[in-house]
């Protein structure tokens, strides 16, 4: 049992209302997905998905969805959530990203590693879920990998406690210098990921880059009235997140990154867009 397993299991119920708070990340996080992955039914892994938020609204888009998480209140709150909606699951896998043995290889369109990687300290577990997704995935599948930026404390302490940087100031500076939270209190034992590792951390296993979006685009942290609207206030502060959220100097103003590539025989990659590429876009509303 990791010591993210105990942690999950206790905060399950909460992790399925995390969206009702944070509605800005998640509706644009399915923006990205309604972009790059194949069109349903396609057979997509949802690795480490907690209770099930992405997969029960990919199932109801007609995807084929198996949900895996190594807490397994999570995936039963999963399985009654998906029956309350209506929907079907393929299956539910209760399982470690690290080691997915009983997953076939190269059967899923498309995978999402939207978790795992916040709670594996060392770079050498980081690669390992990495590949072990690759493994399942077949070849042009779809990748999506989630991060937690190294700035994402800094602005909860901010919110939260602003006392917590001068009472914590020796780890304040470790944890901005390394990326490592391993005091664990209110959240389990996490790596925080710099935004320029990502890029060169998927390559390295050989990913073609298609996208890097910060979820929250210009409001982590100030979402709040954002997240109260509805119809078209709603409407335009996603649009307008989701493309500013693909310019580079914001990926550190996000709390997440949201990393999308496919499998591919070389490193070649394609720049994800810039601050040049998409001035137009959020003004004039271009696609």
């Amino acid at each position: 049992m990791t010591e993210a397993e105990p942690f999950y299991d206790r905060s399950a119920p909460e992790e399925w209302k995390r969206f009702e708070r944070h509605r800005t990340e998640f509706a644009v996080t399915l923006k990205v997905l309604e972009e790059y992955l194949p069109s349903p039914p396609c057979s997509v892994l949802d690795i480490g998905g907690g209770p099930g938020q992405y997969s029960i609204e990919l199932a109801r888009r007609g995807y084929s969805v198996t949900l895996l998480d190594l807490s397994s209140q999570s995936l039963r709150i999963a399985e009654e959530k998906a029956q309350e909606e209506g929907v079907s699951l393929e299956s539910y896998i209760h399982a470690n990203a690290l080691d997915m043995s009983e997953v076939e290889s190269a059967y899923y369109d498309a995978v999402l590693l939207m978790g795992p990687l916040y709670h594996l300290l060392s770079k050498e577990e980081r690669v390992r879920s990495i590949r072990e997704a690759l493994r399942v995935l077949k070849v042009k599948g779809r990748l999506f990998v989630s991060f937690i930026t190294r700035f994402a404390p800094f602005r909860h302490a901010a919110v939260a406690e602003p006392e917590w940087l001068l009472q914590n100031r020796e780890y304040a500076k470790r944890l901005l210098e390394t990326g490592v939270h391993d005091q664990a209190k209110k959240f389990a034992k996490a790596y925080f990921t710099h935004p320029e590792e990502v890029m060169p951390l998927m390559e390295r296993c050989g990913v073609r880059t298609l996208s890097i979006l910060g979820c929250e685009g210009i409001v982590a942290g100030h979402e709040e009235l954002i997240n109260a609207l509805d119809g078209d206030d709603w409407e335009a502060w996603v649009e307008f997140n989701y493309r500013l959220g693909q310019d580079e100097s914001m990926y550190g103003a996000s709390d997440h990154l949201l990393y999308t590539g496919e499998i591919q025989l070389t490193n070649r990659c394609s720049r994800p867009r810039g601050l040049g590429d998409l001035q137009s876009m959020v003004l004039d509303g271009e696609s």
